[in-house]
């Protein structure tokens, strides 16, 4: 599984984060700073569709 932030999509919220710290880092503003998708270990899978599930303005994109 990968996993990306689409940058024009991401409002800053930051759900993302507090669900995944270990995968999703946040910049100065807020926002997710995960424009380039990044292989996702096994064991985080869960967690990264969670954030994917809590985002509300869809940012978060999976590639399975």
């Amino acid at each position: 599984m990968k996993v990306r932030v689409d940058p024009g999509q991401c409002d800053g919220y930051g759900k993302c984060a507090k669900v995944a710290p270990e995968i999703f880092k946040l910049d100065e503003f807020g926002y997710a700073s995960l424009d380039e998708a990044v292989e996702v270990a096994a064991d985080m899978h869960d967690k990264v569709r969670e954030a994917a599930k809590v985002c509300p303005s869809n940012a978060v994109i999976i590639e399975e």
